[in-house]
């Protein structure tokens, strides 16, 4: 299974912004529909948003208009900018090839912390 790198995670207080990064390869950027997930303590992991190899964007409702997915082919790299972050937020975050035509690849997961 292709591995992604995560990074970008940490600790902030509510109302604050954290980007994540993920490092792919470029076939698994060119090719798959990528995606970012949750998984807060003692709950399931949860798709926060999703972007096609042709750019269309999708969010889960709790993050719409807080949260931004994007990526940068020039640099290999999935992004995830999260503003107004509420404590609600806090899990580890993943980033993940949907799994669809072949598409499987995880990465270890990044700690986002948001205090009050």
């Amino acid at each position: 299974q292709v591995q992604l790198v995560e990074s970008g995670g940490g600790s902030v207080q509510a109302g604050g912004s954290l980007k994540l990064s993920c490092a792919a390869s470029k076939y698994i950027l060119s090719n798959c529909e990528m995606g970012w997930y949750r998984q807060a303590p003692g709950k399931e992991r949860e798709l926060v948003s999703t972007i096609t190899t042709d750019g269309t964007t999708t969010y889960e409702d709790s993050v719409k208009g807080r949260f931004t997915i994007s990526q940068d082919n020039t640099k290999n790299t999935l992004y995830l900018q999260m503003t107004g972050l509420k404590t609600e937020d806090t899990a580890v975050y993943y980033c993940g090839a949907v799994p669809a035509g072949g598409c499987s690849a995880w990465g270890q997961g990044t700690q986002v912390t948001v205090s009050s």
